[in-house]
């Protein structure tokens, strides 16, 4: 009897946790949605942002920009931002991208370098905080960050960079590829580099260019620009791929709680198929003992 009633209290606890990831399936669905529809909307603009800037600082010839350029003056530190998320509950996502963050680090370190962390997201503060890595700033900007949000971060980033506190500025984050394709990668966000390609377009054309206004108010213009879109278009995809695994992973536990449920359901009909066998020898055992 206690062996039905303990199956039948885990049976109903399976099925409450089901419930749950059922529904918390369904919301991250939702978000990953509305977060995917957004990331694609401003994915073109980033694109072609970057390749204007690529194209007229390859062409612009002599003209450079102290944002595409490394500083003059060594600092010795770069600093690396970490966009981790502000839940758990979402596969392998957070342990992919801070384990990523720590190879950055060591590449910082390979350089004999200091480095600077500022985190984006709960999860990434108490890793750093547990590995006992000081956290400079801390960055909160919630299921559905904009532009405006992330402009200040971009601003303040590239105003250190050029008073030359900082040799380097990389952001760790999950990038977005597909619905079954997430990579954690680390983006040099300073200073920018300009695609070999446009180089090597440049080489191979003759054609002249003349800027109107010159290149160099145009790179002014441009690279600002870039950077911003850049640093808003990794938090974008970092918040789709939290959303699209913590759905696959919500997913995988509702499947896991249903086959669970199952076995339970199978383990208290036997329990319960054994008790009325035992007894009914009982009762006919005592009913023989009578004759």
């Amino acid at each position: 009897m206690a062996q039905i009633r303990e199956i039948k209290k885990r049976m109903v606890a399976v099925r409450t946790i089901q419930r749950i990831t059922k529904t918390m399936q369904m919301i991250a669905t939702a978000k990953f949605t509305a977060s995917l529809a957004r990331a694609k909307a401003s994915r073109p603009y980033m694109e072609r942002i970057r390749e204007l800037v690529a194209e007229v600082a390859a062409r612009a010839g002599d003209e450079s920009h102290p944002l595409c350029l490394a500083p003059a003056k060594p600092a010795g530190k770069e600093l690396i931002l970490v966009i981790a998320s502000d839940r758990g509950l979402c596969g392998a996502y957070n342990g992919h991208v801070l384990r990523t963050s720590l190879i950055a680090l060591k590449g910082v370190k390979s350089r004999n370098a200091e480095s600077v962390v500022e985190t984006i997201g709960k999860k990434a503060t108490a890793f750093f905080k547990f590995q006992k890595i000081p956290v400079a700033q801390k960055h909160q900007f919630g299921d559905r960050p904009t532009f405006e949000m992330v402009e200040p971060l971009a601003e303040r980033l590239m105003s250190e960079y050029l008073a030359g506190q900082y040799d380097a500025c990389r952001v760790v984050y999950m990038k977005f590829v597909s619905n079954s394709k997430q990579v954690p990668e680390t983006m040099q966000l300073l200073p920018m580099r300009v695609p070999a390609a446009a180089k090597s377009d440049v080489k191979s054309s003759e054609s002249l260019y003349e800027f109107s206004p010159n290149a160099s108010e145009l790179l002014n213009d441009l690279l600002p620009r870039a950077v911003k879109i850049s640093l808003f278009q990794a938090v974008i995809d970092a918040i789709v791929s939290e959303n699209v695994m913590r759905m696959i992973a919500m997913k995988a536990a509702t499947d896991n709680a249903s086959g669970i449920a199952k076995s339970l359901h199978r383990s208290y009909n036997r329990a319960r198929q054994g008790r009325i066998t035992t007894e009914l020898t009982e009762i006919i055992s005592g009913a023989a003992a009578l004759e």
